[in-house]
């Protein structure tokens, strides 16, 4: 029967004996959930929690394209298409795009998610080449210019390649590595920083009726297997960042099942990455149609993130989300 362990993440410079640091961060636990798919969850002690499953949730997260992850990051996200679901044709020409990662970068971004193929619902697949052509332009002015991290949103190999020689520092990948067979190899050979993330189905069909047995524990069980094969295929588990894919292939309730326990992905010993900025449970639980009026819902949801733990928020609105976080961590 295999255990999963959900350390109950809490803050404060006041600290009771015997608890232990989370990620190496300034947050902390003392007791976990333990979870299992067929007996109630239990709530243990650390002493508790199995020695490899605790130094995984304990232990620092090395530095990851220079950005230290003890501290939460900031990454924008930059999409040069005409048809993704919120910044569709905002961002085509090299111009609005360098101005509007200027202004990313200004407000408190530390990464620059460029990506050159919608991944909404509903999508259809882009050429190698027609992708290639949206962003490495874009990421080679941007480095011209920049020595922040950037990152390809990619699934695809050849695509992945020209981004790194235009400048790019890591591939993004929804597809988890599960697209293209040569995406990780490729990674583990150029010894490059990785987002693996879980996303049910393709683009085209991940929301036509989405099921899981358990979500929670099948999204970890994906994660989990598909981190193993890239550091079996050679890349360092220190590269490797997770995301448990909100929106891709899940439900309402799916969703909020996977922010409410985002702690338990500390247990993959790797940095969290959680999109969830201006998706469409955000709409329809704040009751507001408007993509590009859902702000105020995509930071509440970030601001939980941050609160498990979570190292990365990839969104829209840096400025906003860079003064929520401020005043967030000046309170706590």
């Amino acid at each position: 029967m295999t255990e999963y362990y959900r350390p109950l993440v809490q803050h404060g410079p006041i600290r009771p004996e015997g608890s232990a640091p989370l990620a190496g961060q300034s947050k902390w636990f003392t007791h976990a959930e333990r979870l299992t798919r067929c007996a109630p969850a239990q709530i243990v002690t650390v002493q508790e929690i199995p020695e490899d499953v605790f130094r995984r949730i304990s232990d620092p997260r090395q530095i990851v394209m220079g950005l230290d992850m003890s501290e939460p990051q900031i990454m924008g996200i930059l999409n040069a298409t005409p048809d993704s679901f919120s910044d569709g044709g905002l961002y085509t020409s090299v111009g609005a795009a360098l101005s509007a990662a200027r202004d990313m970068l200004a407000h408190g971004a530390s990464i620059l998610d460029i990506g050159g193929e919608s991944t909404r619902p509903g999508a259809d697949l882009v050429p190698e080449d027609e992708e290639i052509a949206r962003t490495q332009p874009l990421i080679q002015a941007l480095r011209a210019e920049t020595d922040a991290a950037i990152s390809i949103d990619t699934r695809k190999r050849k695509v992945a390649r020209a981004a790194l020689e235009a400048g790019a520092n890591l591939i993004n990948d929804v597809s988890g590595f599960t697209f293209d067979p040569k995406l990780a190899p490729f990674c583990a050979e150029k010894n490059v920083p990785v987002c693996v993330m879980h996303m049910q189905g393709d683009p085209g069909s991940m929301q036509k009726n989405p099921q899981y047995n358990n979500v929670l524990l099948d999204v970890f069980d994906f994660l989990e297997g598909q981190v193993a094969k890239l550091t079996a295929a050679g890349l360092s588990r220190d590269l490797v960042i997770v995301d448990p894919g909100i929106g891709f292939g899940k439900t309402v309730e799916h969703n909020l099942i996977l922010i409410k326990n985002l702690s338990l992905f500390h247990s993959l010993g790797c940095p969290i990455l959680l999109g969830a900025s201006r998706k469409g449970f955000i709409g329809q639980i704040g009751q507001e149609p408007r993509k590009n009026a859902r702000t105020s819902g995509s930071i509440a949801v970030a601001l939980s993130a941050l609160s498990q733990g979570v190292q990365i928020v990839r969104v829209h609105d840096v400025a906003e989300t860079s003064q929520a976080l401020r005043l967030w961590a000046a309170v706590r």
